[in-house]
């Protein structure tokens, strides 16, 4: 498909809209910033996935076996939650899974640098955010860091808890309702 500018786009919509005698609630300016939004997404999710197949590939990342080795993590529950800590060590190269639920998170202590859909972002501890669902990050640590995860639930059993907060792949249906929902938001498009 041949790439048009983004004011043969407009005269596309505005020729289409007419010739089919269309009334739309949005503008032009509306649907072309709602469209770059979604393949900024698509693109790093796409990326993101490309850069773990081949990491695992090259052996970049550690094995799943190396990796409980290497960063211990320490579970705990409270009324209808389950907190995560987990050690990372200095110099590692991490890439998360999809998280399907919003939840809190916490750099309790060392310095990492994290690639998201925005791009690159320095914490350093003490910090806080709130992961949000269709994230995966790369992690690169600094220093020795100690990591916290809060998600609500009311499992006990860490694989029962890893299928309710964890997407196989980015087509979940919660991600996809989430992302709509967050574009709503963005671009205050009401119901």
């Amino acid at each position: 498909m041949k790439k048009i500018s983004r004011k043969e786009a407009k005269q596309q919509f505005v020729d289409m809209t007419d010739k089919l005698n269309l009334k739309h609630t949005f503008d032009f300016d509306e649907a072309y910033d709602i469209g770059l939004e979604l393949r900024k997404r698509k693109k790093f999710r796409e990326h993101i996935t490309e850069l773990e197949e081949q990491g695992k590939k090259d052996n970049i990342f550690l094995s799943p076996e190396d990796t409980k080795k290497l960063n211990p993590v320490k579970e705990s529950f409270a009324d209808g939650c389950y907190i995560r800590e987990v050690f990372n060590p200095a110099k590692e190269l991490i890439i998360t899974k999809i998280h399907k639920k919003q939840h809190p998170f916490f750099l309790l202590s060392g310095e990492m640098s994290i690639l998201t859909e925005d791009g690159i972002k320095h914490l350093k501890a003490p910090y806080h955010g709130i992961t949000e669902p269709g994230t995966k990050r790369v992690i690169y640590t600094h220093t020795d860091c100690v990591f916290v995860t809060v998600h609500a639930t009311d499992k006990k059993n860490t694989k029962e808890i890893e299928e309710e907060v964890i997407a196989k792949d980015f087509d979940d249906p919660q991600i996809t309702l989430d992302d709509i929902k967050k574009i709503k938001t963005k671009f205050n498009i009401k119901e």
